[in-house]
């Protein structure tokens, strides 16, 4: 069974940074042992030098170690030796990072300036994809990759003459037509993106390269960077990579996306810098990516944790662990929630405000439903000893540890729990690496194959909501993205956050995770330089309007270098393309262009009513 290549890591039961090459930008080095390094992106015109240094300033005293600064034309390039004239006169030493798109002559103007370019391998060379399924011959790709090395290597030259380092940033939905005949717009195509151009690197023997691969789709985002990591392993390279869940939104969905998806991979030791993209102002970036770094540092030194490797599931594609259908949970239904009353009883919680309303309820050892049925929690030794709960529905507290320990006593326990159809695990860690230790939980029960349903069970004692919403996202998410659980339960010791706050915090993670959507999906983008229109005062606006339509994806991109591809899976979309005009489109197709942003709204709700997706607000 070793040779199931799924080591996309070390070590799946420990908590340790992988070993990445160290790279230097501008005097503040990424990779090998240095920290992992929190950046941000500039919304302002770069060609205005004082807004964008104001900018740039106030997310440095917040803690950026990087800045990136959007590069749309000649005039943006020329200016960022300006901006860094600027930043050094106010005593800042930063490096600046440029965001470019399409054109290679921005990058060379560029890299005299500042420390860093972006490229993104979809667009920089070859041309987007225009979804015109055209079917390259082996030979015509081979040609085009040989194209692409003639431009490339001359480009890497300056870079090192400049002393500038590069980050090579695919994005689902911003591949080129060549990749998308080859591989579709999947995780496989996603990182032979990077890829193809990395060996370009290598053969050059150019090692100043940071990788990104991002999505809205943590799903996506996620089983890509594993395989992307695993495939430069592969091939002898170990260059640091950047981790972003790309137009995560704003608010707490954004948040809670962002932990989910980042956090999935930090939880084992992948990344070594860190951007979290909300359609926020910048500076509001910083904290958020500092908690989710400083979260993982809380990981280090913890108990070891074993796990039967030989049941790993397949860390690159989704695969839901089976399991038989107790109640309504398990087999084929979707993930449930179980919200904890604390000192509350269900009459006093009911009627629940708002449309998300749990499952189950748990109030000490008992979990009750809506309707007030109550079902008891018991430990193992209740279980295997106490014969008045045979026959009957239960649910069995326990942990991995205390479950090893049980089980090396009392080997029988197995074979009864094997033979139970009534009984739900409710399963918790206490390790400081829960994330770890409940995924050995799941490999053990694998190993086992007893198909007893899980539902996860975290508690904290956090004061700040925003704090909660990052731990726990990060501690549980990556668990739901591989197919493990099938309920969760968050609690937490603190009078500050309410009833209803921990279970929305319970259906947010289902939904960031891609396990169970409960309220339309907004994939909106931080916005940036390029961005054409009030991004964030449209955001809100359409959040508002569209809110109930639980059923659809919407996606609110600043411009077109954003969407449509970026905006992935969307049912419908909303693009900036000039100057407060947006187009509107279903799907990755636009219906109506250059409308002003005025009108989008109603115009948008008019083309969901005409696709037969629209239904009237309760």
């Amino acid at each position: 069974m070793e040779d199931r290549h799924f080591n996309y890591i070390k070590d799946l039961t420990k908590y340790e940074r992988q070993e990445t090459w160290e790279v230097n930008i501008g005097g503040v080095p990424v990779g090998g042992n240095n920290p992992i390094r929190i950046q941000t992106m500039t919304d302002t015109d770069s060609k205005d030098t004082e807004a964008t240094v104001d900018q740039i300033e106030r997310v440095i005293r917040a803690g950026a170690d990087y800045v990136r600064v959007t590069v749309k034309g000649i005039h943006d390039a020329e200016n960022l030796k300006n901006i860094k004239k600027e930043l050094v006169a106010r005593g800042f030493n930063t490096p600046l990072i440029g965001d470019i798109h399409f054109n290679p002559k921005l990058a060379e103007i560029a890299a005299k300036s500042i420390s860093k370019i972006r490229i993104n391998p979809g667009n920089f060379y070859d041309k987007r994809a225009k979804f015109q399924n055209k079917i390259y011959s082996d030979k015509e790709y081979k040609a085009e990759l040989v194209k692409i090395e003639e431009q490339f290597i001359p480009f890497l030259k300056l870079m090192k003459k400049t002393k500038t380092a590069i980050r090579i940033g695919a994005n689902q939905g911003s591949l080129s037509d060549r990749i998308m005949s080859q591989f579709g717009d999947t995780p496989t195509g996603i990182a032979e993106s990077v890829m193809e151009f990395l060996r370009i690197c290598k053969k050059v023997d150019f090692k100043d390269v940071v990788v990104s691969i991002k999505s809205s789709n943590t799903r996506v985002m996620v089983y890509t960077v594993r395989l992307l990591n695993y495939k430069m392993r592969l091939e002898d390279m170990k260059f640091p990579i950047h981790l972003g869940v790309t137009e995560a939104g704003e608010g707490e969905d954004g948040r809670i996306k962002s932990a989910v998806g980042i956090g999935a991979l930090l939880g084992d030791g992948i990344g070594d810098t860190i951007r979290i993209s909300l359609t926020e102002a910048p500076v509001k970036e910083i904290p958020v990516a500092q908690k989710l770094v400083n979260h993982f540092r809380s990981y280090e030194f913890h108990e070891p944790i074993t796990a039967p490797l030989i049941a790993q599931t397949n860390p690159f594609e989704y695969e839901r662990r089976e399991t038989r259908p107790v109640l309504n949970m398990g087999g084929k239904q979707l993930p449930v929630v179980v919200a904890d009353l604390g000192d509350h009883s269900l009459r006093e919680m009911i009627p629940i405000r708002g449309k998300l309303v749990p499952d189950y309820f748990m109030s000490d050892n008992v979990i009750m439903d809506i309707e007030g049925e109550e079902y008891p929690i018991i430990s193992l030794e209740e279980y295997l000893f106490e014969s008045t709960r045979w026959g009957r529905m239960k649910f069995i507290r326990t942990s991995k540890q205390e479950f090893d320990r049980f089980m090396d006593l009392h080997p029988e326990i197995i074979t009864k729990l094997k033979q139970t159809r009534k009984t739900v695990l409710v399963l918790e860690s206490f390790n400081k690496n829960p994330m770890a230790e409940l995924r050995a939980f799941f490999m053990a029960l694998e190993t086992h194959i007893w198909k007893v349903p899980v539902i996860l069970h975290r508690r904290y004692e956090e004061s700040v909501l925003e704090d909660l919403h990052i731990k726990a996202s990060a501690d549980l998410g990556a668990l739901f993205i591989d197919g493990y659980g099938d309920g969760i339960c968050i609690s937490n010791d603190s009078e500050n956050i309410t009833f209803t706050e921990l279970k929305d915090l319970d259906f947010g993670i289902l939904q960031a995770s891609r396990m169970r959507v409960s309220k339309t999906e907004f994939i909106s983008c931080p916005g940036c330089g390029r961005t054409l229109f009030e991004l964030r005062e449209v955001t809100l606006k359409i959040k508002e309007h569209f809110k109930h339509l639980d059923h659809l994806k919407i996606g609110i991109m600043g411009c077109v270098v954003n969407g449509p591809g970026e905006m992935g899976d969307v049912d419908y979309g909303f693009v900036g393309t000039s100057t407060d005009k947006v187009s509107l489109y279903k799907g990755l197709k636009p219906v109506k262009r250059n409308i002003i942003f005025e009108n989008a709204v109603e115009e948008l709700e008019q083309i969901i009513r005409e696709n037969g997706d629209w239904k009237d607000p309760e």
